[in-house]
């Protein structure tokens, strides 16, 4: 299944068998951990450790020693307990997650049993850049359009700030796309008032600044710009809002090596400090040294959530080699 495929589930779609993904789940919840050598053309689905024997996965694998809990979360068992200094319990939603999973399934007509998005419990917390990792058409984009409200769920559920997808929430995430959307008969500087009237927490002066440090003229018409050029612009545009949750799929792919850096640098520079972004990409080393944690998917479950310093210390790889061992065919 492409999991960029946008048609919504319906009433009319019968709920799926929840023991009918690729495998029988196994009792029990403990947490999903990767830390196996698999054998030369040992199949991971065919390991105690894939996923999918697990329908009720821990959220934030604390396999680190060293780890001590924020007690600002710690009453929560499935919360990201995170040492992370821009966590400020005393914002304006205190203790409710960010982003939450309710053991969330996505199932598209014509698919028979097959989901997409496979019983994932997750919990998102605020302040931490997070990559959402695995190959081609294993649920990441469905995942994400889930969250934005532009799919629905088979089962379970997505709660953003403690509520379901809803016009607040959609204030609350700032969403580069996959494809550029933008309106090719429109100049630069049109977008950037079109943004503006649009969303109350979109800064101008944020948006003028990156376009002129990437040469950008505010004059010119989006289809006289180039492919990637037309994605750092709609880069720019998300990243001049002030949002809770920033969801960016795929924001380098697009862009030539040389602009990769600046961007990545407007990535962690233009976000509100007490927010999130999750950044779905393939290309891990180009981003690696940004990230906080990151979350491995396969086949629409959830593989692993951990901290960059997890896999570092106990794995003793990169992200970008531990995911090449990972998924590698």
């Amino acid at each position: 299944m492409n999991e960029n495929n946008s048609m919504a589930y319906t009433p009319n779609d019968d709920a799926p068998n929840d023991s009918a993904q690729n495998s029988t789940a196994a009792a029990g919840s403990s947490p999903v951990y990767l830390q196996k050598d698999y054998a030369p053309g040992e199949s991971m689905q065919s390991s105690p450790d894939y996923p999918q024997h697990n329908p009720t996965q821990n959220s934030y694998p604390q396999n680190n020693a060293d780890y001590t809990p924020n007690t600002a979360v710690q009453n929560n068992p499935v919360y990201p307990q995170s040492e992370n200094a821009q966590y400020n319990p005393t914002m304006a939603h205190n203790n409710t997650p960010l982003l939450q999973l309710n053991d969330l399934c996505k199932r598209y007509p014509g698919m028979g049993t097959y989901m997409s998005v496979f019983h994932m419990n997750l919990i998102i917390p605020r302040g931490r850049i997070i990559g959402l990792l695995g190959p081609n058409g294993c649920g990441k984009t469905t995942l994400i359009k889930m969250i934005n409200g532009l799919l629905n769920p088979t089962s379970g559920n997505v709660l953003i700030n403690g509520m379901e997808p809803c016009p607040a929430t959609k204030k609350a995430i700032s969403y580069l796309p996959e494809r550029t959307y933008l309106d090719n008969s429109m100049k630069v500087s049109q977008m950037v008032s079109y943004f503006a009237d649009f969303y109350e927490d979109f800064s101008t002066e944020k948006a003028y600044g990156m376009l002129g440090a990437l040469g950008i003229s505010s004059d010119a018409r989006l289809k006289t710009l180039s492919k990637g050029t037309k994605e750092k612009v709609q880069l720019i545009l998300v990243m001049s809002r002030q949002a809770d949750l920033y969801i960016l799929d795929e924001p380098i792919a697009g862009v030539d090596p040389a602009a990769r850096d600046y961007i990545l640098r407007t990535i962690i520079t233009n976000y509100n400090p007490g927010s999130t972004i999750i950044l779905s990409t393939h290309l891990i080393s180009d981003i690696e040294n940004i990230l906080d944690d990151v979350i491995f998917m396969k086949n629409g479950s959830l593989m692993l959530y951990t901290s960059v310093d997890s896999i570092r210390s106990q794995m003793g790889k990169s992200v970008d080699n531990y995911f090449r061992e990972v998924y590698a065919c």
